[in-house]
């Protein structure tokens, strides 16, 4: 049975990246200093779920990438927190035009502008 192991960004920093999403996640670095495009991996604290990986990379990031990741939360109140608290560590909102009337997420970009959703998932609609 396959199961999803992990989800990799790309990035021109990486130095930079891999402290943002350590710092969202609470994960902890993997290096692989030998690897020519410095290669990490995040991996949770139990050693359990979904890793997330980052690497080197030239080329941008979308403006519409056909593939992110929702975090998710529990509330309303929740969800401005934490997009508050991304912000802080260097993430932006992304003007969206593709919001539906009342969205249950909220579209953010991390220090490398790959954009990822902040869903509530306490929404009616989620």
């Amino acid at each position: 049975m396959l199961k999803l192991g992990t989800v990799v960004f790309g990035a021109e920093d990486v130095e930079r990246a891999v402290g943002f999403w350590q710092q969202v996640l609470g994960y902890e670095p993997v290096r692989f200093p030998d690897s020519e495009n410095d290669f990490t991996i995040l991996v949770p604290p139990s050693g359990e779920g979904t890793r997330v990986a980052i690497q080197r990379s030239d080329t941008p990031a979308q403006e519409s990438p056909r593939v992110h990741i929702d975090l998710v939360v529990d509330s309303a109140a929740e969800q401005r927190d934490e997009v508050e608290r991304l912000c802080d560590l260097g993430a932006r909102r992304v003007e969206w035009d593709q919001y539906p009337p009342d969205p249950d997420f909220i579209v953010v970009a991390d220090t490398e502008g790959n954009r990822f959703c902040v869903v509530n998932a306490g929404h009616p609609e989620s």
